[in-house]
């Protein structure tokens, strides 16, 4: 059974930072792409960053980059996002999602596996 569990959501005020860790189990971590969605209230579920299976690669959405880095530890079955400077606006349900494979990396519907989500609040 393969399970993505997020954790490090919480509430920080504008400019404060938070990490984000993404756990996986049951499937083969280091062959899957991983990626980081949000979605905020009334809004669609969006890209923020995503990091290939061999780490070769990493993206960003415009809206983040500069202030957010991805990473993953492979030995460790976890993948991360770590927000700096946050925003309000970055104010969302943040998603990690797992893909086998390593094209379209910002097209959430490619992914095979998603988490259930953590919460991210950032107050002005």
């Amino acid at each position: 059974q393969v399970e993505l569990v997020e954790s490090g959501g919480g509430l920080v005020q504008a400019g404060g930072s938070l990490r984000l860790s993404c756990a996986a189990s049951g499937i083969t971590f280091s062959s899957y792409s991983m990626g980081w969605f949000r979605q905020a209230p009334g809004k669609e579920r969006e890209f923020v960053a995503a990091i290939r299976w061999s780490r070769a690669s990493i993206y960003y959405a415009d809206s983040v980059k500069g202030r957010f880095t991805i990473s993953r530890d492979n030995a460790k079955n976890t993948v991360y996002l770590q927000m700096n400077s946050l925003k309000p606006e970055d104010t969302a349900v943040y998603y990690c999602a797992a893909r086998y494979g390593s094209t379209r990396l910002a097209d959430q519907y490619g992914y095979d596996y998603w988490g259930q989500g953590t919460q991210v609040t950032v107050s002005s």
